[in-house]
């Protein structure tokens, strides 16, 4: 699926020990854009946050949690990104922590299939 022009992007913000039916929330999230089709995502993990809880997680050797920011992306054109919320919100109401989805206007540049050939193929 090749996407061009003006577009969506979703970006959630949650935490890295969030869950789903015992699954990682951010793991459950990407595996639900693919099956709805989503041309992409990505998974980002900070290194240091806080949200609306004020609570500051950082990485440091000594602290026993790994609780940390994560940022989940998805671009898409208006109405699947769009679409996609409507899917996504249930999940939302069944996670007891908070987290933040915003969506923001982008402008894709380039969108460029990758080939299909491992590193093994060359």
């Amino acid at each position: 699926m090749e996407i061009s022009g003006e577009a969506k992007m979703l970006r959630i913000f949650i935490s890295s020990t969030d869950k789903f039916r015992h699954r990682p929330l951010y793991e459950v999230i990407v595996f639900a854009a693919k099956r709805y089709g989503l041309a992409g995502a990505t998974v980002l993990k900070g290194c240091m946050g806080y949200g609306a809880s004020s609570m500051v997680y950082s990485q440091k050797l000594w602290e026993i949690s790994e609780k940390m920011p994560v940022i989940i992306e998805l671009i898409d054109e208006a109405s699947r990104i769009e679409g996609f919320v409507e899917t996504l919100l249930p999940y939302f109401e069944k996670v007891p922590k908070g987290g933040l989805i915003t969506i923001e206007n982008v402008s894709i540049v380039l969108h460029k299939s990758g080939s299909k050939k491992s590193f093994f193929d060359l």
